[in-house]
């Protein structure tokens, strides 16, 4: 047995991709979904999508490759962490669709909790701040509002999970519920220093804990597949949400390490190692991976808009026809307009947490055209990525004594345009690093199924492995850095309290 099937279930699409003993990619397919979004600032996925195109893309990846399905030693789950799914335990079906962890419906129950003194438990527990992002009150949003649901869930006849568990429950005929410890870390229901589910929490939200998945290390026993869908039964032994699992792929297993991912949302995580930073700057505190029982943290920025501001520019706006267009247009822009975008489309993430926050557009004149928007929007990006890099080097620092800004090994979609990233370092005034390899939310999960199997070599090992493509050096003087980062600050005091007004 000679490979790796890693299934990476997104926010857009799903993915799979069929590694070799090397870690090599031998086979790739992938399905995109619709989203749906039922008004202003909601947004679902039909359960059946993410099911269909999971199946479809791992037949698809593992026909490519012409490999004997028998020679598939595990497969590895990679999802879009807290997107909430309950389903009913005796048919398989989900009760409602997936709420996507965009969704901002849950906004007045977290504030009615905040209002109500519930944040510090909360906070000191999960490491998570009070927010519709996480799952829990998107769950207990289902339960008050299926028929029946919240009966059905005292007598123990619903499931609750992330993707993850969802799709093991799945896989697995409906013989496994189960989740790993860095998706249980972002359900805002999950002790990160204990390694339970809370009770506290679960009765300040009246979630039954029958409803709850088994928690398991990163790399463990899943359960099987049921053999009709991909022609026989294989192990499930690794699963990791997709930022955690990104971080493992980039080889980020010291302490101070850093990488950050550009897809959908940008999401950034600094490597604390056994220590349990509690930010003192608005960012989460969560479990990067679980591992022979032992955990290891992380300090997360979460920002909600990063590709998804391309994907408006080409949808939304219609300025251009597809993504690939995005560079050429912004390095093309009249550089003397200060144009400046701030994509709060689903409220603002970290460091912020404003999820009543609209986005909204500065320094229009009429000579603005499409080439000055897409300059914008990818520059928004860099922007809330110093956002969050300013809050994490203040934390680190504090934590450890040692102020240094750490070196940033970036992936996802994004991360391919040269403009952006040299953008991203100018910006920061970090060194931004582009590994050879850009599938790393992929090869993490490989990596901790190959590992279990005994495929793949030990962390120190695989950190070997990882190869550089592109630094991108700072070539902006500070001055000019410090200007263009102080009208950004401005632009999003604008937009907050444009909605403070409203």
């Amino acid at each position: 047995m000679q490979y790796i099937l890693a299934i990476d279930q997104g926010t857009t699409s799903s993915r799979a991709i069929v590694f070799d003993a090397q870690a090599s990619v031998v086979g790739t397919a992938r399905q995109e979904f619709p989203q749906i979004y039922p008004a202003s600032g909601l947004v679902e996925h039909d359960p059946e999508d993410l099911w269909r195109t999971v199946v479809q893309s791992a037949r698809e990846a593992v026909s490519r490759t012409g490999i004997d399905v028998a020679d598939i030693a595990a497969i590895g789950i990679t999802n879009q962490r807290e997107t909430t799914l309950v389903w009913d335990r005796a048919t398989g079906k989900p009760i409602h669709n997936a709420i996507v962890w965009q969704d901002r419906r849950t906004a007045p129950l977290c504030a009615a909790l905040r209002d109500a003194g519930h944040e510090p438990l909360i906070s000191r527990t999960t490491g998570l701040l009070l927010d519709p992002y996480f799952s829990a009150t998107k769950l207990r949003w289902i339960l008050d509002h299926v028929d029946g649901a919240k009966a059905k869930a005292a007598r123990g006849e619903l499931a609750f999970g992330t993707v993850d568990s969802f799709l093991i429950w799945r896989l697995t005929g409906g013989r496994v519920h189960a989740t790993d410890a860095t998706n249980a870390a972002r359900t805002m229901l999950f002790d990160i220093r204990r390694g339970a589910w809370d009770h506290d929490i679960c009765n300040l939200l009246d979630i039954h804990p029958s409803l709850l998945p088994q928690v398991y290390d990163c790399a463990a026993d899943f359960g099987e597949t049921t053999a009709d869908l991909l022609g026989r039964a294989i192990p499930i032994a690794g699963v990791a949400g997709d930022q955690q699992a990104a971080a493992l792929g980039q080889a980020c297993f010291t302490p101070g390490m850093m990488k950050s991912t550009y897809g959908t949302g940008c999401f950034a995580l600094l490597n604390t190692g056994e220590r349990v930073v509690e930010s003192r700057h608005r960012l989460l505190t969560t479990i990067a991976a679980q591992i022979d029982g032992r955990r290891t943290y992380a300090l997360e920025g979460s920002i909600f808009v990063a590709g998804a501001v391309v994907q408006w520019l080409r949808d939304g706006l219609g300025v251009i026809a597809s993504a690939g267009e995005v560079q050429g247009l912004a390095e093309s822009a009249d550089t003397t307009q200060e144009v400046v975008l701030v994509p709060a489309f689903t409220g603002l993430g970290a460091p912020y947490w404003r999820p009543d926050c609209r986005g909204a557009v500065f320094g229009l004149t009429r000579s603005t055209g499409p080439a000055e928007l897409a300059r914008a929007a990818l520059a928004s990006v860099g922007f809330q990525t110093r956002d969050l890099l300013e809050a994490m080097v203040a934390d680190w620092t504090e934590e450890t004594g040692t102020a240094t800004t750490p070196v940033l090994r970036v992936d996802g979609g994004m991360s391919a345009s040269d403009w952006a990233m040299q953008f991203l370092a100018d910006i920061t005034g970090a060194v931004v690093d582009r590994p050879q390899f850009q599938e790393t939310t992929a090869l993490g999960v490989a990596w901790l199924a190959g590992m279990r199997t005994g495929l793949y070599p030990d962390a120190e090992t695989f950190a070997k492995h990882w190869a550089l493509d592109r630094s991108f050096l700072p070539r902006l003087a500070a001055e000019v850095r410090d200007e263009q980062y102080r009208r950004w600050k401005k632009a999003v005091a604008a937009a907050i309290s444009m909605e403070n007004d409203g």
